[in-house]
């Protein structure tokens, strides 16, 4: 099952939560009326109302909860007690986490998500929270911090970002606001009793049948909290045994996740997190079981069961030898590190040369889509290690990064590249444009072009902690920069609307996070606009464009025959195809990458530009492309 396949997944899950949402909320109703009826009889008003009242509870209370989660991942993190973890910190555990953190986002293709500890957490645990990835957030517990070495942090990790990938986070979400509504009923009659029972004195008749009736509610409240288990467990049990096949295959080894199972199996603290009722809302996000439940209501598939999918030799008397061991002398993660020669720099392979060619399969694209392999994590590692430390620095300090970003997007030419700096410094003032101009010409001029994305992925975490007036501000120049001059490279160009819709993304997640159901007969001419823009900036003569634009929609589009029409504007035509294609159903988005891939191929070759492009493009429709596409068969070593 490929990224696109998933994605259609957990679109139609979707419907299948609405579905069981729906009969929970009848169950709820039912049972309410049914009470209304033992007490004063079948007659309609009454039922009618009761039955009005309790859908108003329970919509209102899922709003209510969905609203206050219109941040995103951020305000999961913070309301279990989170801790984000600043981008320049020195702490050796939580450098460790922010560098498998990065490097496993550059190698995914995501921007890096923000990164949250748990500090009052012993046990061994982690999630994944957000609408997209642009708003994601990640956080793991003291206790993984602590008892993790670095090959199964990074499994962990990766199991995580496989939730990022696949879509669960929104599903994940869109459950904690319905379950909300659900147990809303339980939690009105258990908050009037507990108000009860503090009031004390006498109490007449009237406050006796409102006790009586909010210990109804309460009982009726089981239902609720009955319904809520059983789909919690349903939708999450699945999506767990996928987040633990793709860390593996993007890790590329089973002992670094196997490891911190085993860890949660055979430690006391195992994956219980300590606050138990704020941890029963997200338990269906957790990595590990994090409130004991068991049986039907299991979110998670069995510790062993996880283990022996990894490692069917393990077994019983292996976990209790572990256990043992465990009691005498806890593990401490960093000092296995040292002990399995997981600590400090390691060897990395160069970056490929930029005039480096070669032959890109279609359907090798499409299996890439959000799937990095274990040699993009390597590369993942080179590109951070080979990003000079300045650079780097620099885009993870607040004062710095837009500036950073500014000089990341001035074009190569010395006229354009003026009336760009004109636009930026109307905005953003002088200071900004002079910082950005120096940054461009003394330091980022030379810059390999794989190291301009994962920049971007780096800085992005800093930038979208500025105030949201700063942001707006700093969207309208890079639109103003982008468009003052038709001379802008359509890799810049991209790059500048990822970074748009990023940043948009993350000041309003819950409005952008939806999955798409547009089908590709309905948005014909975005995508002939895309592939001619495409085929016009990729190939030197109208000619060989002409036949690389009509490969690319004869993938796209068999049986339409849509001829090729240049673009006179150029870049500045596809502003108004990104939200139309991004709006394609997942399958639908898997043919036009194809269609994309041949048409950037159709010369026979791909150099790590045009790699690049593909990749941004790509991003910006949310297929998510690792650093270094493979080669066809044909030609991989």
């Amino acid at each position: 099952m490929n990224f696109f396949e998933r994605q259609d997944q957990a679109r139609r899950m979707s419907g299948r939560l609405l579905l069981l949402f729906g009969i929970a909320v009848l169950g709820i109703v039912a049972a309410v009326t049914a009470v209304i009826a033992v007490f004063l009889g079948p007659r309609p008003g009454p039922l009618l109302a009761g039955a009005i009242g309790t859908l108003a509870v329970i919509g209102l209370g899922s709003l209510y909860r969905i609203s206050s989660l219109g941040s995103g991942g951020e305000a999961i993190a913070r309301e279990l007690g989170g801790v984000q973890v600043n981008e320049d910190t020195r702490d050796p555990a939580l450098r460790r986490l922010r560098n498998v953190v990065e490097e496993i986002a550059i190698a995914s293709g995501v921007a890096v998500p923000k990164v949250f500890v748990l500090e009052q957490e012993a046990a061994i645990n982690a999630f994944a929270a957000g609408y997209s990835p642009a708003d994601a957030a990640i956080a793991v517990t003291r206790g993984a911090l602590e008892r993790l070495n670095r090959d199964e942090l990074q499994g962990v990790i990766a199991h995580e970002f496989s939730h990022i990938l696949n879509g669960d986070m929104r599903l994940n979400i869109r459950l904690v606001g319905a379950l909300f509504g659900i147990l809303m009923v339980g939690l009105i009659g258990r908050k009037v009793l507990e108000h009860g029972r503090i009031g004390g004195g006498r109490r007449g008749s009237g406050a006796v049948v409102v006790l009586v009736v909010a210990l109804v509610a309460m009982l009726i409240g089981y239902v609720g909290l009955f319904f809520a288990r059983m789909i919690k467990a349903g939708v999450s049990r699945s999506r767990e045994r996928l987040a633990d096949a793709s860390a593996v295959q993007f890790t590329r080894q089973t002992a670094g996740l196997a490891g911190a199972l085993k860890k949660i199996a055979g430690l006391h603290e195992g994956s219980r997190i300590a606050q138990r009722g704020d941890a029963e809302e997200v338990s269906h996000m957790l990595f590990g079981d994090g409130v004991g439940l068991r049986g039907w209501f299991a979110t998670h598939p069995p510790l062993l069961e996880r283990i022996q999918a990894l490692e069917p030799s393990f077994g019983e008397t292996e976990l209790a030898r572990l256990s043992h061991g465990w009691t005498l002398h806890p593990p401490h993660g960093l000092e296995e590190d040292v002990m399995l020669g997981l600590a400090g720099p390691h060897a990395s392979p160069a970056l490929p040369a930029v005039d480096a060619e070669h032959m890109l399969a279609p359907g090798r694209v499409v299996d890439e889509v959000a799937a990095p392999q274990a040699e993009d994590f390597v590369l993942a590692g080179a590109i951070v290690e080979t990003l000079p430390r300045e650079i780097h620095d620099l885009a993870t300090r607040r004062e710095s990064v837009m500036p950073l970003l500014v000089g990341l997007l001035l074009d190569q030419d010395a006229e354009v590249r003026e009336r760009q700096l004109f636009e930026v410094a109307a905005r953003m003032g002088a200071v900004v444009a002079g910082e950005a101009q120096v940054l461009r010409e003394q330091t980022l001029a030379t810059l390999h072009p794989m190291h301009r994305l994962p920049l971007a992925a780096i800085a992005f975490p800093v930038l979208r902690r500025r105030p949201k007036p700063e942001l707006d501000v700093f969207l309208d120049a890079i639109h103003a920069l982008v468009h003052a001059d038709g001379k802008v490279s359509l890799f810049e160009y991209c790059v500048a609307c990822l970074l748009t819709v990023q940043v948009r993304e993350s000041l309003d997640p819950s409005r952008y996070a939806r999955f798409g159901r547009s089908k590709l007969d309905a948005v014909r001419s975005e995508i002939a606009t895309l592939l001619a823009v495409v085929a016009q900036h990729g190939h030197a003569d109208a000619d060989t464009a002409r036949h690389a634009y009509l490969r690319g929609i004869q993938r796209a589009l068999p049986i339409d025959a849509l001829p090729y029409l240049p673009r006179a504007q150029g870049v500045t035509s596809l502003d108004d195809v990104w939200v139309a294609l991004d709006a394609l159903y997942p399958l639908g988005k898997q043919a036009l990458v194809e269609a994309l891939t041949v048409t950037i191929s159709h010369d026979g070759r791909t150099t790590v530009a045009e790699a690049e492009l593909l990749r941004t493009i790509c991003a910006m429709l949310h297929c998510p492309l690792p650093p270094m596409l493979q080669p066809a068969p044909s030609q991989a070593v």
